[in-house]
């Protein structure tokens, strides 16, 4: 019986650890923790943290995980499209992902530029000084920081409808 306990036990954590990290409860533990007066950080203010601007993320996020090894999950409502310095069409994932350290977002997922007729992944993000450079492929393309000191909206996004 005593094996029985312990297999049960064991089945209980497994299925409690799945949930936790599933994006809905992720959103839900970001909104539970906002919310019962603790202090737990945005994923806008985490991004200073890391010296990065709010502004590299776009409005929206339901949510976050940032795990003691960098690597990170952001979580929109839906995908999200912007126009980056008038000039590129960038894409979000309802799901980005990657890896951050101080000045440098690395093996980026969910992010997308559009080139001509074509969407390219964003690979990396560096931040050197006052400018910020994204690596698409081999190629880079930098902007002064001041042009993410507010993060942008997505087209077509209810704000008032989504969740945070």
């Amino acid at each position: 019986m005593a094996a029985n306990h312990h297999h049960h036990l064991l089945l209980v954590a497994v299925a409690v650890l799945v949930v936790a990290t599933t994006p809905s409860a992720a959103a839900a533990g970001a909104a539970a923790a906002s919310g019962n007066g603790t202090s737990t950080p945005t994923a806008y203010e985490m991004l200073e943290q890391y010296d990065f601007p709010r502004g590299i993320l776009p409005e929206g996020v339901e949510g976050y995980v940032l795990r003691p090894d960098g690597s990170f999950e952001v979580y929109f409502p839906r995908d999200c499209e912007f126009m980056l310095a008038r000039t590129w069409l960038v894409q979000y994932g309802s799901r980005i992902a990657g890896s951050a350290s101080s000045g440098s977002l690395t093996s980026l997922q969910g992010i997308y530029v559009k080139v001509l007729f074509i969407w390219l992944p964003v690979g990396e993000v560096d931040r050197s000084g006052d400018r910020l450079s994204f690596y698409i492929g081999p190629v880079a393309t930098s902007f002064p920081l001041s042009d993410f000191a507010n993060s942008p909206h997505c087209r077509g996004y209810n704000l008032a409808a989504a969740a945070f």
